[in-house]
């Protein structure tokens, strides 16, 4: 458009300098009209230009292929993607925790080579091994008693528990083959290999602890009896004969005490004897570990109970307390609801020789 009134006004300056000719007014007037229209033109045009709607769609697409460009979906998800990521290694249900303490470890070798399933114990082998159980105990009182101090109450009584019968061994091993007194066999619980004739089983035989003196009496009334509480404890221990409860062919462990004394329990009840029930008699057969001049008093804080059991005494009550949460629902009812008498077995003192 520009360039067309520039061309008319070219030619009408040459008409008038060549031919002396004047355009009218209304010419003039025409062309001026017609300059202004073409500048408002021009100027509408030049402010149209900044205009959003007017502006190139190019460079709009130019920008949305900027924006488009970190999308999540374009980026590798195998990286970032949560499910993508292994998580079984921080999964509370899956983390294996290990043992607090490795202090019991040192026991494993001796109880898995020398005691079976059964609890019964290869004393002809051990005897010939017993710089082993020298070793061994020597573990106990080479133990930093402010180590123990920070071990939590589970591992301390997996500590005395290993300690009393590790020194157990050690006893009967020594005295291995117990030789018994005519004499005393004409008494019950005095048979040939019982462990009786060892004398002061218990109260002679002392041992280190942390650098302290014990012997197995000790350790059963200091520990057992008073500090801990725990009266499933009394089937961890063992008496080194078949009315014991079984020897366990595995340390005891903090970390996993509880289930491995529940299992002591229930392998002690299965035995018959330690407990059975005789309907035809109306009777219940306890282990005399039960009776109030052993163990059954230390039931009684925990199990002891007025409501059920009325027929018998109170260690009886917490004792059949006791027993109820470790035996079948058909023994449990009869125990609870049945008519009977209970009566306390003889010791079998024979010592638990698996040689």
């Amino acid at each position: 458009m520009a360039k067309r009134l520039v061309f008319f006004t070219t030619l009408l300056m040459v008409l008038v300098f060549v031919g002396g000719w004047r355009p009218a007014e209304s010419v003039l007037e025409r062309i001026d009209d017609f300059r202004l229209t073409i500048d408002n033109f021009k100027s509408k045009t030049v402010s149209a230009e900044p205009e959003a709607n007017d502006a190139e769609p190019a460079d709009v697409e130019r920008v949305e292929v900027t924006v488009a460009e970190p999308e999540a979906n374009d980026a590798e998800p195998v990286r970032v993607e949560p499910n993508n990521v292994e998580l079984a290694q921080v999964e509370p249900n899956d983390i294996k925790l290990k043992p607090v303490v490795s202090f019991h470890d040192k026991c494993a070798e001796v109880l898995k080579t020398f005691v079976d399933d059964k609890g019964m114990v290869d004393y002809k082998t051990l005897r010939r091994k017993r710089l082993v159980l020298r070793a061994l105990l020597s573990e106990f009182d080479n133990l930093d008693p402010n180590e123990y101090r920070t071990w939590p109450k589970e591992d301390k009584i997996a500590l005395w528990l290993n300690a009393y019968n590790i020194q157990m061994l050690k006893i009967i091993t020594d005295n291995y083959p117990i030789t018994s007194s005519r004499y005393l066999r004409i008494f019950p619980g005095w048979g040939p290999k019982s462990i009786l004739h060892v004398k002061g089983i218990w109260t002679n035989y002392k041992f280190l602890v942390m650098d302290e003196e014990f012997t197995l009496s000790e350790i059963d009334k200091r520990f057992f009896r008073k500090e801990f509480d725990e009266p499933r404890i009394f089937f961890a221990i063992s008496r080194a004969s078949l009315s014991s409860p079984p020897l366990r062919n595995e340390p005891y462990y903090g970390h996993k005490l509880n289930e491995q004394l529940d299992d002591q329990v229930k392998r002690f009840l299965s035995s018959p004897q330690a407990f059975r029930i005789d309907k035809d008699k109306q009777r219940v057969y306890l282990s005399s570990i039960f009776q109030s001049s052993s163990y059954g008093k230390e039931f009684v804080s925990k199990f002891g109970i007025d409501k059920k059991f009325k027929d018998q005494e109170p260690t009886t009550r917490a004792v059949l307390n006791f027993i109820t949460n470790y035996v079948s629902a058909y023994k449990v009812s009869f125990l609870e609801i049945g008519n009977y008498s209970v009566k306390f077995m003889k010791y079998d003192w024979t010592i638990n020789d698996g040689s």
